[in-house]
């Protein structure tokens, strides 16, 4: 595991990262709680925080607070403190203040490594957790939720001038599908196109046939290159429907790009013209956006 361990001394420091390094972690060791933070902030594959609670410039309690703050319930962490004073105040303290545990220090090797094993199983326990929490079962796409909050924090990341662009897409004339070949056809169908879909981009089941894509930083006609490509392999895609038969299928698709001062709600409100126009012009086929009071944009 990556392990960031905190204390104001350098002898502990090493004491305890020997002992962590031995048993094969990645130890980040600070004597500053606010670097520590910073670290935290910009490493989320950071599964163990062990800080004392007599860190400067911020104490333990107050890096405890900051950093469960930053995981919230989306982030596995496991935070463990320590302090000489081993008493129930502090102990309450600490899990009051977001701790998972608390250590004497110096630990002892054998607790140390005991109390890692338990931190170990509760942060695989919460990748599962957050895992089923975001994952559409049938396919393994990010579910519509999940989809939503990362095309929002992909839009909260661009920067002044800075674009990205969405892709709406949807399976044509599925309920035919399910009809003729029944459900587990249909199934099969959808997660083949899933797989298609998931090579590049944040992507999305949003339930039924239908799916999502955001591409950052791409504009407009890149996004429809993306999409013409995706089109043409789901045209060869076959699925097996019993008694060594197959069935074809296609797509249809939307697309939109950013705009200043635009939102995720418009993007793919675009996108869902697009598709819808894609639908009604015969099927198979890209559409982009559609301008205020004009026609589809040139792809």
């Amino acid at each position: 595991m990556r392990i960031v361990v905190v204390d104001s001394s350098q002898v502990v420091l090493r004491v305890i990262g020997s002992l962590l390094e031995a048993r094969g972690h990645t130890v980040h060791e600070f004597t500053e709680s606010d670097a520590a933070l910073r670290f935290l902030e910009a490493t989320p594959e950071v599964r163990v925080l062990i800080t004392s609670l007599e860190v400067r410039p911020m104490s333990g309690l107050e890096l405890c607070w900051s950093v469960r703050l930053i995981a919230e319930d989306r982030r596995p962490l496991h935070i463990i403190t320590m302090s000489s004073a081993n008493s129930v105040h502090n102990l309450a303290e600490a899990l009051d203040s977001g701790a998972d545990d608390f250590i004497e220090k110096p630990p002892r090797a054998e607790e140390l490594h005991a109390r890692l094993r338990a931190a170990e199983r509760m942060t695989r326990l919460q990748e599962e957790l957050i895992l089923l929490a975001e994952t559409d079962a049938l396919t393994g796409l990010l579910n519509r939720r999940a989809f939503r909050e990362r095309a929002e924090a992909a839009a909260a990341r661009l920067a002044p001038g800075g674009t990205l662009s969405a892709i709406l897409v949807d399976i044509d004339l599925f309920k035919r599908i399910n009809d003729a070949h029944g459900h587990d056809v249909g199934d099969a169908a959808i997660r083949a196109v899933a797989a298609l879909l998931s090579e590049e981009g944040i992507v999305g089941r949003l339930g039924g046939e239908e799916f999502a894509i955001i591409l950052p930083e791409r504009d407009l006609h890149a996004a429809l290159r993306h999409a013409e490509g995706l089109r043409v392999r789901v045209r060869t895609l076959r699925i097996p429907s019993g008694n060594d038969q197959t069935v074809g299928l296609t797509c249809s698709f939307g697309v939109s790009a950013w705009t200043a001062g635009d939102s995720v709600s418009a993007l793919l409100k675009r996108s869902d013209i697009g598709l819808y126009a894609a639908k009604a012009s015969g099927r198979n086929r890209v559409v982009p956006e559609m301008p205020p009071g004009g026609s589809a944009l040139a792809g």
